[in-house]
């Protein structure tokens, strides 16, 4: 087996950083989104959500960020095209959105797909004993689970 840098298996590095680009497509995706419902959005509860759908939206960024640098580190290159980004991801397309449960909607059913593909990775990442890009999923599974059962709450459905 031979080691990258950062003492990892270099083939199985090669493979997370695949992975990870699959993953850094959808949240760029899903950060269109965002931004699309955050300008969109119409009705009573505009000001409550323009708030929160900008809070997403910066939070979304510096994931995207957090990625390509992992995939960086792991030796691997980012994504870095709009077409890319739309072969390489499968989290839905909200275009002109402008009702709030449609929007709350389409973050749950984005945050699921998302929720997919990091648990994906964090049984690769555990194989491969790479703390780093398994710690990143931990982390952003545990606060995606728990903005999925807000929204989930917002809509008044069971999880």
């Amino acid at each position: 087996m031979k080691l990258n840098s950062i003492g990892l298996d270099a083939e199985k590095s090669k493979m997370l950083a695949k992975d990870l680009n699959i993953l850094l497509a959808n949240f760029q995706r899903y950060y269109q989104n965002l931004r699309g419902i955050h300008w969109n959005i119409k009705g009573k509860r505009f000001f409550d959500l323009h708030v929160k759908f900008e809070e997403l939206y910066n939070d979304a960024n510096l994931k995207v960020d957090e990625i390509a640098e992992r995939i960086l580190t792991l030796g691997g290159v980012p994504l870095h095209t709009f077409e890319d980004y739309i072969e390489n991801s499968s989290v839905p397309v909200g275009k002109n959105i402008t009702k709030d449960d449609d929007a709350i909607r389409l973050i749950v059913d984005s945050l699921t797909e998302l929720l997919l593909i990091e648990r994906g990775i964090l049984n690769a990442s555990d194989e491969a004993n790479d703390e780093g890009t398994n710690s990143m999923m931990s982390d952003f599974i545990s606060e995606q689970e728990k903005t999925v059962w807000m929204m989930k709450a917002w809509l008044a459905e069971e999880i």
